[in-house]
């Protein structure tokens, strides 16, 4: 099947005639869980976005499901609470996906956080999650097992768990299981103006398909309700419906770039996260493991205002993380040789002014805001741990418009209507897998699996290069996931543009990645080679380092 073979399959449900009951205008972890939860009511559901699937925030997050330990301290329990609960229904419910990892926080004399205090806070993050995970062990005890720390004046460290996650195939498992119970999503399709009635109500939307720059299709759609989930661009459409009526508009929507880098696990071994205070302006940080690469994260800083480009990490930012992480690991001595690849996501702060006065964006509440506005929800703002809580809270004040089937429960049982199920693959080579990599690709493909096994061939089931990641992934995000760039595959629906070296683009994987996207994407030899460059230039502009 040829690419543009999979594209008109695509578009096509924007044929139809009837309004759809929900059109949802953002294709990130927001957007994809108001569709699951929108669909398993049984409503008529389009998402579409602008760009790819999880292109915004929700491929450049921390990757942490977290609930939130720094709430404590700020008297926020019910964020706390809320984001343990679903902390913990994603490790029961999305295992090989949402993962348990430990984390440590270092103690040293005269450095804030004294033990006591921060062990305090610990102990009430277990009991709200009803299980222990806390640990503080000793000097002596921590060093012999934990060597590369700074040694001086160390008094101990503390152990506490959350969770860590892919969260760009996070956005994929979400949406698989909302187009499973009948929704449709489409990437690359922009909302370039809404359509309103003559009482200034949001109608629809009329649509752009952005897939080709030489593409001037568009489309005409309407639905009963129109859901903006577009995240650190939300003000955009907020504005243009409260226009329709005249309504005054401030923006609500404070950017704020969080950036991280990537390094080799031989330069910077660890087993466990660490998260401690910044030398320079005492901002918690952290370095963590994820998929055999170590990262250092991250920043938190004001981002000018938004447009449709990507975003990049600064000269400063890498400075700070490296200055972070070389004064912990005082052996390390990282450097700008030692990045493999960096990323940068806005996150979209809900900016409280109220006070008259503007405080840093890390003490900027991670609450999320829903408004209604002449027929338009917009949501924006909160975490992606709660992002099920969120599509709830945005369904509540959907039903002002729209009539809601309320019969599909909020049960925290697991089944195969919840956002996540794990049914067993019957496919015969799922049996010959190892029992890590079972699990692994349960909890990224799951109603998915079966297909994913069957496209395989033979010599697909093995591993590209140290990555976790397999080559019979990529071909099926090829054939089922609506690739249409190689940035698409190999930052999103793969990790491989920020695992490995040059962007996953050295000889040996370039030539099997190519065979696979002409054989499942029908690409040539001059359109492999304007991808080839249209990625490299992307890359280094955005996902490696800037100009020294």
């Amino acid at each position: 099947m040829t690419q543009s073979t999979q594209r008109q399959q695509a578009l096509a449900p924007l044929a139809q005639s009837e309004p759809w009951d929900m059109l949802i205008i953002g294709g990130g972890i927001t957007g994809a869980g108001i569709a699951r939860e929108a669909a398993r009511r049984g409503l008529a559901v389009l998402l579409i976005e602008q760009k790819d699937f999880a292109w915004g925030t929700s491929s450049r997050s921390s990757k942490m499901v977290h609930g939130g330990l720094r709430y404590i301290a700020s008297g926020d329990y019910k964020t706390t609470l809320l984001s343990v609960r679903e902390r913990e229904r994603m490790l029961s419910e999305a295992g090989g996906l949402v993962n348990e990892m430990h984390y440590i926080m270092p103690h040293y004399k005269g450095k804030f956080p004294p033990p006591w205090i921060f062990n305090t806070l610990l102990r009430v993050y277990d009991k709200i999650a009803g299980k222990r995970y806390f640990k503080y062990f000793k000097k002596d005890a921590f060093l012999r097992l934990n060597p590369n720390i700074k040694q001086d004046k160390f008094l101990g460290a503390s152990q506490f768990s959350d969770a860590v996650t892919d969260d760009s195939r996070l956005v994929m498992r979400v949406l698989g299981e909302a187009t499973h119970d009948g929704a449709q999503a489409i990437n690359y399709l922009k909302a370039e103006s809404l359509i309103t009635n003559e009482q200034g109500l949001v109608v629809g939307a009329t649509l752009k398909d952005t897939a080709s720059k030489d593409s001037d299709q568009t489309f005409e759609v309407y639905a009963k309700v129109v859901v903006s989930a577009t995240g650190a661009w939300a003000d955009t459409l907020r504005m243009q419906a409260r226009a329709q009526t005249e309504q005054s508009f401030h923006k609500q929507i404070r950017p704020s770039r969080g950036s991280h880098l990537v390094v080799s696990q031989e330069r910077l071994p660890i087993d466990q996260a660490y998260t401690f205070l910044h030398p320079t302006d005492k901002r918690a940080v952290f370095v963590f493991p994820w998929e055999n690469r170590t990262v250092l994260g991250t920043t938190d800083l004001d981002h000018p205002p938004l447009d449709d480009q990507e975003v990049g990490i600064t000269n400063a930012e890498v400075d700070y993380l490296l200055a972070a992480t070389n004064g912990l690991f005082a052996n390390a001595k990282l450097n700008r040789d030692d990045v493999i690849s960096s990323w940068a996501g806005v996150r979209p702060l809900i900016s409280d002014n109220g006070n008259g006065k503007r405080v840093s964006p890390s003490k900027e509440k991670r609450d999320h805001s829903v408004w209604l506005d002449n027929n338009l929800v917009t949501v924006s703002g909160g975490k992606l741990t709660t992002f099920r809580l969120i599509a709830l809270d945005v369904l509540k004040i959907c039903q002002k418009v729209l009539a809601l089937d309320e019969s599909a429960t909020q049960s925290q049982t697991i089944n195969g209507n919840q956002v996540f199920s794990n049914p067993t693959p019957t496919h015969p080579k799922f049996a010959t897998l190892p029992k890590p990599l079972q699990q692994r690709l349960q909890g990224f493909y799951g109603l998915q699996l079966d297909n994913l096994l069957e496209l395989a061939h033979d010599d697909d089931l093995t591993y590209v290069t140290d990555s976790n990641t397999l080559w019979a992934e990529i071909r099926f995000a090829a054939r089922f996931e609506q690739v249409i760039h190689l940035d698409d595959l190999l930052l999103r629906r793969t990790r491989l543009g920020l695992i490995l070296p040059n962007g996953a683009l050295t000889p040996l994987i370039s030539a099997r990645l190519k065979q696979i996207c002409c054989e499942e994407l029908g690409w040539d030899e001059q359109k492999w080679q304007q991808e080839v460059a249209r990625y490299t230039d992307l890359w280094q502009r955005y996902y490696h380092l800037p100009a020294a």
